[in-house]
C-alpha cells in the first residue's frame, strides 16, 4: 500500500517514496538483516529498560539519577545489563514473528480499506492499527517468558543498593544464576503457568500500545508532510535521504509519547505481577493496584514514565528508520 504523496493548500506536493509492500520482500534477507539490526539496537537501549524496570517495582519513588548512580555504585556498568543474555535470545524469535505479522496485516488489510473505498490517511491509519494490534499478540506468545525471565534478573541486584533497601521484601528469596537457572526454577516453582505471569496484562498492554503508536505514527508522518509541503511551495521536489529520516524519527518520537502516556499504568501492573511475588500466591492485578494506590496514588501507577518514554522513543526513532532500512536492503531485484 502506497503513501500517497502529501500536499497544501495551494496545490504543492512531495514527492515521497513508495512504501515496500510484503509481496515485494526477499523474505530471509528480511529475517536475517532484521535479527542482526534489531539485536544492535537492543543493546543500546537496555539500560533504559532496566531503569525502568526498576523504577517500577520500587515501593518508593526514586529518580533516575539517583537510581542510575546506585547501580554504578553497587553493581558496576554490567548491572544496566543485567538478563541481557536472556532478553536477546527472545528478540530474535519475538521479532521475527513481529514483522512477519506486521507487514502481511498491514498489506492486506491496507488493500481491503482501499477496496472499501476509505481514503489513502484513512486506510493508512486503519491498516497500521490493526497490524500494531496483531504484530504484538503474535510477539507476546514468545516475549512472555523471556520478559519474566529477564526482568527477574534486571531486579536481582536491586535490593542490594543503599536506595532501596525498603523493597527488599517485595523480591523473592530465589537467586538465579543466569537466564537458564532463572527458568529452570520458575518453571519448577510454578509450572508454564509461572512463566506466563502476566501474559493477560501484556497483551492489554502491548497490543493498544502498538496499536496506538502505529496509528499516531502514520497520522503524524502524514501530517509532518503536510505541513512540509505548505512551507515548500512551489512545484514538487523530492525530499532527500536525511529529510526523510527526520520525518520518520519525528513521527515516532512523537507516537512514542502519546502510546507511553496511555499505557504507562498497564506496564507499571504488568510488571510487578511478573516480578514482585505475594507471600502465599501471586498477586492479582486488582492487588496491584491496589498496593500502587496506597504506596503513592495514582502517581505511582506513572513510575518509570520518564524512562519507559524516552527507551519508546528512542527505540521507536531507531527502529522506524532502522526498519525502513532493512526494508530497502532486503527489497526483491526488480
Amino acid at each position: 500500500m502506497s503513501l500517497s504523496a502529501a500536499e497544501d493548500d495551494s496545490g504543492s506536493e512531495i514527492h515521497i517514496p513508495a512504501d515496500i509492500d510484503w509481496h515485494m520482500l526477499d523474505k530471509s534477507k528480511f529475517f536475517f538483516l532484521g535479527a542482526a539490526l534489531f539485536s544492535g539496537v537492543s543493546c543500546a537501549l537496555y539500560p533504559a529498560v532496566v531503569l525502568k524496570t526498576r523504577q517500577q517495582v520500587s515501593s518508593t519513588q526514586i529518580s533516575c539519577s539517583k537510581m542510575s548512580l546506585s547501580i554504578l555504585r553497587y553493581e558496576g556498568l554490567r548491572g544496566f545489563y543485567r538478563g541481557f543474555g536472556t532478553s536477546l535470545m527472545g528478540t530474535i524469535p519475538a521479532r521475527a514473528l513481529y514483522m512477519g505479522a506486521l507487514e502481511v496485516t498491514k498489506s492486506s488489510v491496507g488493500t481491503a480499506t482501499v477496496r472499501l473505498g476509505f481514503s489513502d490517511t484513512t486506510a493508512t491509519a486503519i491498516a497500521s492499527a490493526a497490524a500494531g494490534l496483531n504484530s504484538a499478540m503474535a510477539a507476546q506468545l514468545v516475549w512472555t517468558p523471556i520478559d519474566v525471565v529477564s526482568q527477574r534478573l534486571m531486579v536481582q541486584g536491586h535490593n542490594n543498593s543503599n536506595s532501596c533497601r525498603n523493597c527488599r521484601n517485595a523480591f523473592s528469596n530465589c537467586r538465579y544464576k543466569n537466564g537458564l537457572d532463572a527458568f529452570r526454577k520458575i518453571l519448577y516453582a510454578d509450572g508454564p503457568r509461572g512463566l506466563y505471569r502476566g501474559f493477560g496484562i501484556s497483551i492489554l498492554t502491548y497490543a493498544p500500545s502498538n496499536a496506538v503508536w502505529w496509528t499516531s505514527y502514520s497520522v503524524a508522518h502524514k501530517l509532518i508532510w503536510v505541513g512540509l509541503g505548505c512551507s515548500m511551495g512551489g512545484s514538487g521536489s523530492n525530499p532527500d535521504s536525511k529529510t526523510l529520516v527526520a520525518v520518520q524519527g519525528l513521527s515516532a518520537a512523537m507516537a512514542s509519547g502519546v502510546s507511553a502516556l496511555i499505557t504507562t499504568p498497564l506496564d507499571t501492573i504488568k510488571t510487578r505481577l511478573q516480578v514482585l511475588d505475594g507471600e502465599e500466591r501471586p498477586m492479582t492485578v486488582l492487588q496491584t493496584v491496589r498496593n500502587l494506590v496506597k504506596e503513592g496514588g495514582l502517581a505511582a501507577c506513572y513510575r518509570g514514565l520518564g524512562p519507559r518514554w524516552a527507551s519508546m522513543s528512542m527505540s521507536a526513532t531507531t527502529m522506524i528508520t532502522t526498519y525502513e532500512f532493512l526494508k530497502r536492503l532486503s527489497t526483491k531485484s526488480q
